[in-house]
């Protein structure tokens, strides 16, 4: 069947214009931007799981370092009043009236066990990112160098053989030792020697990646090997990196339980200190709450940060943006 353009209205000319060839036009991609962390916080986000564990690690936070700031707590205020001493949670509301400062009872000074943990999280929280921040940068960087650089790898590839066989509790507990146990000097111990562990596992990291054509190209261009492994390297390393600090923030707040729990750790009343002092109170009937309620607020605070952790690493993974 044939057609006359006529009776659309409509002529040669309105059905073919001649287009001019722009070069500049030819090379513009019309893909849409990529962004890398938009691509990550949406992966990350697309599991209702994470925003599950992103909220309960807000709360605890929030409850670690903003309730201290409203609540006058004194851990010694009821001291001399034997009957408000290992109080379980009902009895410490029938002895003081229903409060938020009484739902986990008290401990062996009379004090609220609540607010007790909540200034005790904030210091054992406190310690485990000012130890990860620390580790994690001098780890990180330099590692990127000590992968890439084979002069600084002969070197410290034998300090690290050295100082990988003591083990890293000893190192921490006869530093504890020699100074007075307090947050920096559990700051110093976990970091004079915690860095070299991420810095050892980076350089493996990098190793597999230092020769690739990329890097290669840009080493033939005369490219320095900072710049190389600052520009070329780690970025490739982010997912690595972010599961790394899943796993160290966790444990800084095991090691401070722990010390403090077999007698070396801080004086201050932190979530190990508690557990310490709450020890003689596991076996006792009636007065389990003031042991078990720090461990449990110990756990939950090393699992979210974990999890978390893991799920943002595996959501920084480009592979995963598809």
């Amino acid at each position: 069947m044939e057609y006359n353009l006529d009776q659309f209205g409509m002529s040669k000319e309105e059905l073919f214009a001649p287009v001019d060839h722009n070069d500049l036009e030819s090379e513009k991609i019309t893909a849409p931007r990529y962004s890398y962390w938009h691509s990550v916080f949406r992966v990350f986000f697309k599991k209702k799981i994470n925003i599950f564990i992103l909220a309960l690690l807000g709360v605890i936070v929030l409850l670690a370092y903003l309730y201290p700031l409203f609540v006058d707590y004194d851990r010694y205020m009821n001291v001399l009043d034997a009957s408000t001493k290992h109080l379980t949670p009902a009895k410490a509301i029938e002895r003081f009236g229903f409060s938020i400062h009484w739902i986990m009872g008290t401990g062996g000074a009379g004090q609220s066990t609540w607010d007790s943990i909540w200034y005790g999280s904030r210091i054992s929280i406190s310690l485990a990112f000012v130890c990860a921040l620390i580790n994690m940068t001098i780890g990180v960087l330099f590692g990127a160098i000590w992968g890439f650089s084979k002069k600084v790898d002969v070197v410290m590839i034998e300090i690290y053989n050295i100082v990988a066989n003591v083990p890293y509790l000893l190192v921490i507990s006869v530093m504890v030792m020699i100074f007075s146990a307090s947050f920096w000097t559990l700051v110093f111990a976990m970091t004079v020697t915690g860095w070299l562990a991420i810095a050892y596992f980076m350089r493996t990291q990098v190793l597999i990646i230092r020769d690739r054509e990329y890097n290669l190209a840009s080493k033939c261009l005369g490219t320095s090997s900072f710049k190389i492994a600052m520009k070329n390297i780690l970025p490739f390393l982010t997912s690595i990196i972010m599961t790394v600090v899943a796993t160290e923030i966790p444990s800084y707040i095991s090691y401070e339980v722990f010390l403090s729990y077999i007698g070396m750790g801080m004086s201050d009343a932190s979530l190990g200190r508690l557990i310490f002092e709450a020890e003689s109170a596991m076996l006792t009937p009636g007065w389990q709450f003031e042991f078990w309620c720090p461990v449990a607020v110990a756990s939950i605070i090393t699992v979210v940060l974990y999890v978390a952790g893991q799920n943002l690493g595996d959501a920084s993974d480009p592979r995963t943006h598809m």
